[in-house]
């Protein structure tokens, strides 16, 4: 019979837990590094404390604790997710993952279970986007992908260097190079995270084994035209750098809607020069992401983009250049643990899909040292990064049963 967590005690921990960094809005602001981050911080490792595990905090902060297993096989599974939110975020991105992970621990050690290998939970530092404009940066610190040059040289936008931002938070940037020492351990990783999307609810299932995450093209984008007069200057005669870039905005989005993946395509941002009511805009900036499942198709429609561009460009007499600020390609993940984790779904009786995460997560980083999955509850009209942010305590319920019994699967079968 399929072991089940307790629901209404991980219910209880998301409300509480919520009301770090709560505002009046409704939604939750608890960015890394902030007050309301190191309260949740405090909060968490004496949890983890009281359960018995043995608690690390790595070099960038990351809050890592242990529960031993019998050691009859090397290694650790690890499980977790993240604790802080975007600005005026919502309760379940990343603490679901979390909470659900130190659940499971807890009805492990309740059911007096000793598994073959360590069971570890984290808790990622700065997982959302931060000031210092560094996402994921607890696992990509983690993992290498961010050089301790590069770490030391990172400041916010007050100036502060994330070696004090550590700091505050029990980090210490003179052991980042000991983190490699941790890598051989980690011998699988899954994380649980809100789908942050439809294709759940428009198929009626509570959850999804992700088999791998999009690739992410970011790139700046700097429109060149003609600062004018908007008055003396007639409409045949102008080099309108605004103009230019609502033309090629809507050519990403014809682009990119017409293929039949699920690719998609976003400029979120831009900053318009001068930005004054009587003058014609002569410089546009602004940041082109794409994401795809696949590498090619995203360098296809990229192409086709910049050569739309240019026909764009050409016709209103003005010029672009672009610089590359991201080009991450899609992460497979462990077809293994994949497998497992599905067979756990069946043999429990829960519909489930299989599909490509269209965020990327920290099992995107994790994925290079270890084997990695995650699996995706249900969310309620798709929303995240918001107060409406929702998944009903069913779908967590089935959802995080599933991980628990997956949890168990791969500690029989991983060598």
């Amino acid at each position: 019979m399929a072991m089940q967590i307790q629901l209404p005690r991980l219910v209880d921990d998301l409300e509480s837990y919520a009301m770090y960094g709560r505002n009046e809005r409704g939604g939750i602001t608890r960015p890394s590094f902030s007050r309301e981050d190191l309260q949740v911080r405090m909060r968490f490792i004496k949890e983890l404390q009281d359960l018995g595990l043995e608690i690390t905090v790595d070099g960038i902060a990351n809050i890592w604790g242990r529960l031993k297993g019998s050691g009859k096989k090397e290694g650790s599974i690890v499980i977790g997710s993240h604790l802080d939110t975007v600005p005026n975020g919502g309760k379940y991105d990343g603490a679901l993952g979390t909470l659900v992970a130190k659940e499971i621990i807890r009805t492990i050690i309740e059911k007096d279970i000793t598994l073959d290998h360590d069971l570890e939970i984290v808790s990622f530092t700065a997982e959302e986007s931060n000031d210092f404009g560094l996402s994921t940066l607890g696992s990509r610190a983690f993992v290498g992908m961010l050089t301790e040059d590069e770490l030391r040289k990172a400041a916010d936008s007050k100036g502060l260097p994330l070696s004090e931002a550590l700091e505050t938070v029990d980090g210490d940037i003179n052991r980042i190079h000991e983190m490699a020492t941790m890598h051989d351990e980690k011998k699988a990783f899954v994380e649980m995270h809100i789908e942050q999307g439809k294709r759940l609810e428009s198929n009626d299932k509570s959850v999804a084994i992700i088999n791998s995450l999009v690739g992410v093209y970011r790139s700046k984008v700097t429109v060149m035209g003609e600062a004018n007069h908007s008055g003396t200057t007639m409409m045949p005669h102008r080099s309108d750098a605004l103009t230019a870039t609502a033309e090629m905005i809507l050519a990403v989005e014809k682009i990119c809607g017409d293929d039949e993946t699920d690719l998609v395509g976003t400029v979120g941002k831009l900053d318009v020069q001068p930005n004054a009511i009587n003058i014609i805009p002569g410089q546009i900036d602004f940041v082109l992401e794409i994401r795809g499942e696949c590498q090619e198709r995203m360098d296809r429609i990229i192409d086709e983009i910049e050569e739309n561009w240019r026909g764009i460009c050409k016709r209103r007499d003005v010029q672009f250049k672009q610089s590359i600020l991201q080009q991450q390609e899609p992460t497979k993940l462990d077809e293994k643990i994949v497998s497992m984790l599905q067979k756990s779904a069946e043999e429990m009786s829960v519909p489930y899909m299989t599909f490509t995460s269209m965020a990327i997560h920290d099992a995107a980083n994790m994925s290079r040292i270890s084997r990695s999955s995650m699996i995706f509850v249900k969310s309620i009209d798709g929303k995240s990064h918001c107060p409406e942010e929702y998944s009903t305590s069913e779908d967590i319920k089935i959802a995080s049963d599933v991980m628990l019994n997956g949890i168990l699967a791969i500690d029989r079968q991983l060598d």
